[in-house]
């Protein structure tokens, strides 16, 4: 199951494009500078479910440079860069238990192997490691969670007090899910399905399912491609925002009939269902942001329809008896990363520093009680601060005086 290094030719590919993101992840490398210094994680096994990207693989040399061990398993069977694997392994003997393409039961088998390790701190993105450490009755330090999806599952744990041991939801940091979410989500979503598919946005009418951080990112960047964005929502708040925002906004019903391009970005589960497919016109392309593949209904896709009837790379033909197409893009799994190279290494330079102070983070507090927290403001406004400084940019700073207005009870004059 570990990555088995064959191809040389591989891992020199894979290297040169870890260098590539390297050179664009400065807080990153911060942080890392600091690591190498100090080593505040020396001799923690640190257990990582991640999608194995070159960001990612940077991460990994992170937590190295720290004084860890890292071991590395895919998040998503889709989503791994197989030079990247090599690459870690070869190059910088990190254990790598992940190919693209793994089937389900390579993908927990590669779980359980990370978890094997004894791992004292897990980094997850999507929660499956957690929940199959919880299975396995495993106790560790702490674990983080890096997406939308993994911690609503951690709170629905600690809800049910069946979590074991403290969480750190890096996602709701405001320096990871403000531009990860956002801008990494939406430009590298629209970047999956031109990959995939090649046509012209501009006049289409493309339908957002979700306006969170994400579903506002991919309208945005969707919008800025010239595309008429239609936006699909439950929550009658984020539908007025959606409005105000400018785009037009409607029933899912209502959607189907005209839109062009669809994208669930819910995080829930079959939102685009065998009565929308039946509303669709011909031609239709079928694509998810979401962290799993439940979002579109395969099922009663395939029950509708004939196919899969693979047109190009990560793009697939279903045919219904009328004789309309649906092209469903990379399986219904998160196009992104799927048909795409996910984020830019510029934003995941933002979630993966979290990432490495939130293992910081634990080590330094190991009387946490089993809850899934926030990592603190202090750690935030500190990467929002690096970032800035990578990119040439002084901002203002509060005087005594104004200080101490802002936090009198007594009304200024």
């Amino acid at each position: 199951m570990k990555y088995d290094i064959k191809d040389i030719k591989l891992a020199g590919i894979g290297g040169r494009r870890i260098g590539w993101a390297d050179q664009r992840m400065k807080v990153l490398r911060m942080v890392r500078d600091e690591f190498r210094r100090k080593k505040p994680l020396k001799d923690l096994t640190i257990s990582c479910c991640l999608h194995v990207t070159t960001e990612t693989a940077n991460l990994m040399i992170t937590l190295k440079t720290g004084g860890a061990k890292p071991l590395l398993c895919a998040s998503n069977p889709l989503s791994t860069q197989d030079d990247v694997a090599a690459a870690l392994v070869k190059y910088h003997k990190i254990p790598v238990f992940a190919y693209r393409g793994e089937n389900r039961r390579a993908y927990y088998q590669h779980i359980n192997a990370v978890l094997r390790e004894k791992p004292d701190i897990l980094i997850d993105d999507g929660a499956d490691l957690i929940a199959t450490a919880h299975k396995n009755r495993i106790i560790v330090i702490g674990g983080t969670e890096e997406t939308t999806t993994g911690v609503i599952r951690l709170r629905s744990l600690e809800q049910k007090r069946r979590l074991t041991f403290p969480v750190i939801a890096v996602n709701d940091s405001m320096t990871k899910h403000l531009f990860d979410n956002r801008y990494g989500t939406g430009q590298s979503t629209i970047d999956g399905i031109l990959r995939a598919t090649n046509i012209l946005l501009s006049g289409l009418a493309f339908v957002v399912c979700g306006y969170g951080w994400c579903g506002r990112g991919i309208a945005m960047r969707a919008r800025g491609m010239g595309a008429e964005v239609i936006v699909c929502e439950v929550d009658p708040i984020r539908a007025l925002e959606a409005r105000m925002d400018g785009f037009r906004v409607m029933s899912l019903d209502d959607a189907a009939r005209i839109g062009d391009v669809f994208v669930t970005a819910t995080g829930d589960v079959r939102v685009i269902t065998r009565r929308h497919f039946l509303r669709m016109k011909d031609g239709v392309i079928l694509a998810n942001a979401g962290h799993f593949d439940v979002e579109i209904d395969k099922d009663a896709l395939k029950r509708i329809a004939s196919g899969p009837k693979r047109i190009r790379s990560e793009c697939d033909e279903f045919r219904t008896r009328q004789g309309r197409r649906l092209y469903l893009l990379a399986e219904g799994r998160l196009v992104n990363l799927a048909a795409a190279e996910g984020h830019p290494a510029e934003v995941m330079d933002l979630s993966f520093a979290n990432q490495a102070l939130a293992c910081q983070y634990l080590r330094e507090n190991q009387s946490l009680s089993p809850r899934v927290y926030h990592l603190p403001w202090e750690i935030d406004q500190r990467i929002a601060r690096l970032k800035l400084k990578t990119m040439g940019i002084k901002i203002d700073t509060l005087t005594r005086e104004q200080k101490q207005y802002l936090s009198s009870w007594e009304i200024g004059t």
